[in-house]
């Protein structure tokens, strides 16, 4: 069967399903392409989405376990985690059949497959029904990255685990290896934890979360030591066997070789493209050495009728990033004037306490060349963390000692994820700290860690002690 189109869509992530209802609510006849069963991609079947369900889950649980320090007092506490997974399943089931009512009312017609290019312009679907040869204007691939591997730790998802079978389980394992102290590998072994799991990280970094702010991840560390987990950076995984007691895991830090015996393995050392099985050669895409797609500021190819978005296309691997490439490139294709022009990106970390970051880093700003100046405030001045009972960590900002430009922002402590919203917002508008601090925030609330944050930039913040620097 051969059909023929304006813009086909290939992939139905955060990327790929927001380009497709853009191209349709902007008139453009557009179909869309998806290999597995479930529509939304990796960050709403096997990622953010259920990533997220355990971690309010767990934190729930731990909550309980503490209720009687503030006098609330559950005599029997009980888990069935395999009541919570089916709990979790029902969100990502709830969400991934939202997204298809949204294509189907705006008229996107989605194809179940397996795409390939045989052409510049054109691809072969392989499905149940058979191979279908779809011809389009446009192409826009957003097929998204999976979890990378490394010969020492086969993946088998039993008992050496990547995130999807991590996010997978019944059962919290007795003890777990982290390979890899990033984001995935956090998230996922603090709230495993918090199930009773024992947690021993492996990063072979000096820092867990590397590139993240120094000052937000030493209130990570300590937290992870507080509560019992052991971790090692400046550390190589070397490998593991099978013993007796479980997985022996070799490996070398401070010139020694030292071992750990675990009851499973987690996986998290990074993600790679999914551009490999595409036939880029016939449609004349070109790719980094890493296989990332390269683009321009369009988000345009080297074929010019194809597109790349989302993590495919490589630079940060956000699923908020995604979607606004898918945004971007909807534009172009539907002939608007639209150019990449971001400037302030968040990320969010759902660790405990949770990190957010958006914009500069103290150490990028001053390898930028810019006078830097940075203000602080710490959650356990703030009486609405008190009264939460989440002090843990700060808000830091850093500006530009001369203008007083917001060139970024750091937080770790509660909510960080909503509060790095109103520091994009200013970054994007290209507020200063100022503005920030002259910005009347309710009380009592965690918002106002940000302001106090802006006014300690000037040393005059209220609720901490500066002393006056006229």
């Amino acid at each position: 069967m051969s059909i023929s189109t304006k813009a086909c869509v290939i992939g139905s992530g955060p990327a790929g399903y927001v380009a497709a209802i853009r191209l349709a609510q902007l008139g453009v006849p557009v179909t869309l392409v998806e290999r597995e069963a479930s529509l939304g991609g990796t960050c709403l079947n096997v990622g953010c989405i259920p990533s997220k369900a355990w971690i309010s889950a767990a934190k729930l649980w731990d909550e309980l376990k503490h209720a009687e320090e503030i006098g609330i007092s559950i005599p029997e506490k009980k888990i069935d985690l395999a009541k919570t997974k089916a709990w979790k399943d029902a969100i990502v089931q709830r969400l991934t059949t939202g997204i298809a009512t949204l294509l189907r009312n705006h008229k996107v017609q989605v194809l179940s497959g397996t795409a390939r290019f045989s052409g510049p312009r054109s691809i072969e679907i392989s499905g149940a029904q058979g191979v279908t040869t779809l011809t389009a204007d446009h192409f826009v691939i957003a097929t998204g990255s999976r979890s990378m591997d490394i010969p020492p730790f086969p993946v088998d998802e039993k008992l050496v685990l990547s995130s999807t079978g991590a996010l997978d389980l019944t059962a919290a394992p007795a003890s777990l290896a982290v390979i890899g102290g990033g984001v995935i590998g956090l998230e996922i072994g603090m709230y495993l934890q918090k199930f009773g799991t024992k947690l021993t990280v492996i990063e072979l970094m000096d820092q867990i979360l590397p590139g993240q702010d120094p000052d937000c991840v030493k209130v990570l560390a300590r937290k992870l030591k507080k509560t019992g987990a052991t971790v090692h950076t400046k550390t190589r995984a070397l490998g593991f066997t099978q013993v007796a007691a479980g997985l022996e895991v070799a490996f070398e830090t401070d010139g020694s070789q030292k071992r750990a015996t675990v009851e499973k393995i987690l996986v998290a050392v990074g993600r790679r493209p999914n551009s490999a099985a595409l036939g880029l050669d016939a449609a004349a895409v070109a790719t980094d050495a890493r296989g990332f797609i390269t683009v321009d500021a369009q988000r345009r190819t080297s074929n010019p009728a194809i597109f790349a978005i989302g993590d495919v296309a490589g630079g940060a691997l956000l699923a908020h990033k995604g979607s606004k490439e898918g945004l971007l490139v909807a534009d172009v294709i539907a002939g608007r004037s639209a150019i990449w022009d971001v400037r302030a990106m968040p990320a969010a970390i759902f660790t405990d306490p949770e990190m957010a970051s958006v914009g500069l880093t103290e150490a990028e700003a001053a390898k930028a060349g810019r006078a830097v100046k940075t203000g602080s405030f710490p959650f356990a001045a703030s009486g609405r963390a008190l009264a939460a009972r989440e002090t843990e960590g700060l808000v830091k900002l850093v500006s530009d000692a001369q203008t007083d430009l917001l060139l970024g922002a750091h937080i770790i402590g509660p909510h960080a994820s909503e509060l790095i919203a109103e520091a994009t917002l200013a970054i994007e508008a290209g507020l200063t700290a100022e503005d920030l601090a002259l910005t009347v925030h309710s009380h009592p609330t965690l918002s106002e860690t940000v302001m106090e944050a802006a006014e300690d930039l000037h040393h005059l913040a209220i609720h901490i002690y500066n002393p006056a620097k006229h």
